[in-house]
């Protein structure tokens, strides 16, 4: 007789659950990847605020509905004499007050390339101790994918307060001067760029120098999306054993870099978020900020060719 009860008790567990609805923003805390059928849920949301992180004429082509233009300049710091560096919490503050939008709202941010764009905003946030951003998977093209509609209007932006806690730790953040200090060491480097530019063949503009830091190996960034297709993430275990490969353990230390920070962020988010590695650093100058210091070491296979 009892099982006949366990097995009805199941039943109405079941079908309760599936009435639920959700509604408020904090139930977008489990995760920090969203996909596009959720993110329809939350478009009337005042406490969800949507960033369209794509160059400005990309925007105004049309954008998600209610969405806040951003870009990489927006989030840089200009003073250093070569670009892409990120910008300091000041800055975040008076930029995020300006487009209205508060402390505890929660942010979700899409791209056209594989959240890779929207990966460089996450990790700025997150070494300011910011931690209610979420991706959206597949970015605009997901969107389109299930038809959903296109804006050209820009909001009506009312400025609010904004504060990053003053207690943050830089907690995926390393410097020239301590991955300098790391090189020989049983630190692992990777390299997240393209093959050509990791050998020295391709020097992309804003590098002074082609080639790669000493010692560090090579992992293209989009290795973990459908690049060429959806430009969703792989699956969890297609993106695991391409890192297995590497043989990293998840405690080992591991500094990640790119051209200027960007590729190597969203390779952060990958190892660090979802993968759960504990120790991972994205390098914020990358190739841009280590190729300018001409006493600073590199290694390079080829005759380079320039790419602007």
């Amino acid at each position: 007789m009892n099982w006949k009860i366990n097995i009805i008790l199941i039943v109405v567990l079941f079908w309760s659950c599936q009435d639920v609805k959700v509604t408020k923003a904090n139930d977008l805390e489990i995760g920090s990847i969203i996909d596009v059928s959720t993110l329809k849920k939350y478009l009337d949301e005042p406490q969800v605020k949507l960033i369209d992180f794509r160059k400005k004429e990309d925007y105004r082509k049309g954008h998600i509905p209610g969405a806040i233009n951003l870009w990489r300049t927006d989030i840089e710091d200009a003073s250093f004499p070569y670009g892409g560096m990120m910008a300091s919490r000041q800055q975040i503050e008076s930029l995020f007050q300006n487009l209205g939008i508060n402390s505890e709202d929660t942010i979700i941010v899409y791209d056209d390339r594989g959240m890779c764009e929207s990966a460089r905003l996450w990790w700025v946030l997150k070494n300011y101790n910011f931690k209610n951003i979420k991706l959206l998977n597949g970015g605009i093209s997901a969107w389109m994918e299930i038809k959903g509609s296109l804006d050209t209007l820009t909001p009506v932006l009312k400025p609010t307060v904004f504060k990053l806690t003053e207690n943050h730790g830089m907690e995926h953040y390393i410097s020239k001067e301590n991955l300098l200090r790391s090189l020989g060491t049983n630190v692992t480097i990777i390299d997240t760029r393209s093959e050509d530019e990791f050998s020295g063949k391709l020097l992309k503009n804003g590098a002074k120098r082609a080639g790669r830091i000493p010692g560090s190996i090579h992992l293209d960034w989009a290795n973990s999306i459908d690049y060429h297709g959806s430009k969703k993430l792989k699956s969890y275990d297609d993106i695991e054993l391409i890192y297995n490969k590497l043989n990293i353990k998840k405690t080992d230390s591991i500094i990640l870099y790119c051209h200027s920070g960007v590729r190597s962020a969203h390779t952060t988010f990958v190892l660090s978020e979802l993968l759960g590695y504990e120790n991972v650093m994205n390098y914020d100058g990358s190739w841009t900020e280590w190729s300018h210091f001409d006493d600073l070491p590199i290694e390079n296979d080829h005759i380079t060719k320039t790419k602007n």
